[in-house]
């Protein structure tokens, strides 16, 4: 049974650090613990759920269990990597397709593969302010001529 861990944002790292030394010091049957980046706020623990709540017993960052299980089946999107659709250059124009800045365009200014981040300046604004966005609320309107 894998079983979701509600925890801080940004704090997943250290709720998973202390969580794995519980497991160990317990000797606690937890077959494997989950970290998705792209599921910020979120761990996964793979066990028996008694053992499951006594490892997170305590544990620093951590908001609470999901009592509804998931299934590989239900975090495989975010398992396997998917190659973008379209490749993205910097000076591509983009609309922004969620946020308060929905319906909005801008020039790409920076690329950040790594996190899978754009930072682009909008083209109306009569100052140019940079904002950094998802990859994933953009689409592509015009390339870098």
């Amino acid at each position: 049974m894998i079983i979701p861990i509600r925890v801080i944002i940004g704090r997943e790292r250290m709720a998973l650090d202390y969580i794995e030394k519980e497991i160990k010091l317990r000797n606690l049957d937890v077959k494997s613990i989950l970290f998705l980046e792209d599921l910020k706020g979120y761990i996964f623990l793979e066990g028996e759920e008694e053992d499951i709540n006594r490892a997170i017993y305590g544990a620093p960052h951590v908001r609470g269990i999901i009592s509804k299980p998931v299934t590989i089946k239900g975090i495989k999107k975010y398992l396997v990597k998917e190659k973008s659709a379209v490749e993205l250059n910097v000076g591509d124009i983009i609309e922004v397709l969620s946020g308060p800045f929905r319906g909005e365009k801008g020039k790409i200014v920076r690329i950040n593969e790594a996190k899978k981040e754009l930072t682009i300046e909008l083209l109306e604004a009569v100052v140019p302010i940079p904002l950094t966005l998802s990859i994933n609320v953009v689409r592509l309107i015009e390339k870098k001529k």
